[in-house]
């Protein structure tokens, strides 16, 4: 699957899952990412509760429900490699070309992290 095409494409929901170093799952609304390579996404994220998350435990899936009929979607099982603070890189990758994630929301302003994961595995949002 040609990721990068997809999720340029691609209209719908995601939803980021991660867990702290105890093992407490957190899940919260995020666009699209940012497909980077073929084995690399990035997520911008705000300093809330995944971030954190991501710091004890490098874990996380991304579930992408794509608009319309049926279930139809993309799962990817993530692991955290590196996070960088460029705010300048940051703007770069901001899209202004479709609606902003709730959880993007108010959060423009304040400090972001772009977090690089590597892909682990793709799955079929239902069913293989």
């Amino acid at each position: 699957m040609d990721l990068k095409a997809y999720f340029e494409n691609a209209k719908g929901t995601g939803v980021l899952a991660t867990a702290d170093k105890a093992g407490i799952v957190d899940a919260a609304l995020y666009g699209r990412p940012h497909v980077m390579t073929e084995k690399t996404v990035a997520f911008i994220m705000a300093d809330k509760r995944s971030h954190e998350n991501l710091q004890t435990n490098p874990h996380a899936a991304y579930l992408f429900v794509e608009a319309g009929p049926g279930y139809k979607g993309t799962r990817l099982y993530l692991t955290k490699t590196e996070e960088v603070t460029d705010q300048a890189r940051i703007a770069e990758l901001r899209r202004s070309s479709h609606a902003k994630c709730p959880a993007e929301e108010g959060e423009i302003q304040k400090k972001s992290f772009l977090v690089y994961f590597r892909i682990d595995n793709v799955r079929a949002l239902a069913g293989e």
